[in-house]
């Protein structure tokens, strides 16, 4: 197999740049085939790519209890992928209007009651005030009204209403299905398995990937070998995955995220580190969740609302977090430009390549990549 091609070439008139700063020294070329389209079964029989001072190890997740230290405390988040892929028909304002218009509606996040963000299609037919139907043409279970258009998604407001005693919840697990990312086109995966097995805060449009790999069998080895588990609640969206567009990173504005950080959680992290265990976040939606609270409140602490950190190589003191598992990310994304701060973006791309080079599997259903403190660049607390 040819060496995967990664690039690292300057962008037009920024000679002066810091060169983990151009956009386009995160990009790397995937093989097609490399695109995990299905999960492995058992969860925890992926591949694991394990990163430590200086050197790295082919593992697989089951070995996960052998590589973290019995005082260590795994930090997941237990957020819930809700069904928010709906299918409707527009009804026609006018008698002279097509009658039947499929529609798509791709929910983002709430808006206030029973009112959400959503991407629509096609978006050009539904203009404030437009009306769309969910479920039997003569007998629709839910309503939805066209509230106003967000100039910052090109999304809309819908406001819904269901026609019979059950609330927007319940209509929405009867007609809405699992999102699963676009460069996802198999259909022989299972809902199920696009949830972790600790899911348990309905909101996220799409799943915190790294906890996939999790079985309740390796928590309980976990749990007996004196690793300790806590957990977050960041409702993942759609903003995540979309790659930063411009050419200078630090230019990036990051999306907002909704985080829950319980007081139990918050307990469990000051009692690790007070006894020198270390703090591993699973997946980069913790590391969001707990670095991007203690930078906006000054401090750790208990925490319900929105948070937007942008962490990039350079451009951050990392304040809670030792270690990192995570999976493999989207070229030119806010996920890889945050494992490069933690790593280092040389490394990590030569790691990228070496993860190619082996056949691990990428993105949602792919493998896993364990990056141990001692791997972690000029990580340091600021309590």
């Amino acid at each position: 197999m040819q060496t995967p091609k990664m690039f690292d070439l300057p962008p037009p008139h920024s000679t002066d740049l810091n060169p983990d700063e151009w956009l386009s020294a995160y990009d790397y070329e995937l093989p097609e085939d490399r695109i995990a389209q299905v999960p492995v079964v058992p969860r925890d029989s992926s591949k694991l790519l394990v990163v430590d001072h200086l050197l790295y190890q082919h593992r697989i997740f089951q070995d996960l209890p052998q590589l973290l230290q019995p005082g260590d405390l795994l930090v997941l988040n237990n957020t819930r992928v809700i069904p928010a892929r709906l299918l409707g028909r527009k009804v026609p304002s006018l008698q002279s209007e097509v009658p039947s218009v499929s529609v798509e509606v791709f929910l983002l996040e709430p808006r206030g009651e029973d009112c959400w963000l959503a991407l629509v299609k096609p978006g050009r037919r539904l203009k404030p005030g437009a009306q769309i139907e969910f479920g039997e043409p003569h007998s629709p279970l839910l309503r939805a009204q066209v509230i106003e258009t967000d100039e910052a998604t090109r999304g809309r407001i819908l406001k819904f209403e269901s026609n019979d005693e059950r609330d927007f919840d319940q209509a929405l697990a009867t007609l809405g299905q699992v999102p699963l990312p676009p460069y996802i086109q198999s259909h022989a995966a299972q809902p199920e398995q696009y949830q972790t097995v600790f899911a348990a805060a309905p909101g996220a449009v799409a799943a915190p990937t790294a906890g996939l790999h999790f079985t309740p069998a390796l928590l309980n080895t976990l749990t007996k070998e004196g690793i300790l588990q806590a957990y977050v609640t960041l409702h993942v969206g759609i903003g995540t995955f979309r790659p930063v567009e411009v050419e200078h990173i630090t230019d990036h504005a990051m999306h907002s995220e909704w985080v829950e950080i319980p007081e139990e959680t918050v307990r469990l992290i000051q009692e690790t580190q007070a006894r020198g265990g270390r703090i591993i976040a699973v997946g980069t939606t913790v590391v969001r969740s707990l670095e991007g609270v203690a930078t906006q409140q000054g401090v750790l602490e208990p925490y319900c609302g929105k948070v937007n950190l942008f962490i990039y190589p350079g451009g951050y003191d990392w304040k809670v977090i030792d270690g990192l598992i995570t999976n493999f990310h989207l070229p030119r994304s806010s996920l890889l430009m945050l494992v490069s701060a933690l790593v280092g973006r040389e490394r990590l791309m030569e790691l990228y390549c070496e993860a190619i080079m082996q056949g691990y599997r990428f993105y949602s259903f792919g493998d896993a990549m364990l990056i141990l403190p001692e791997a972690c660049v000029e990580v340091r607390k600021e309590f």
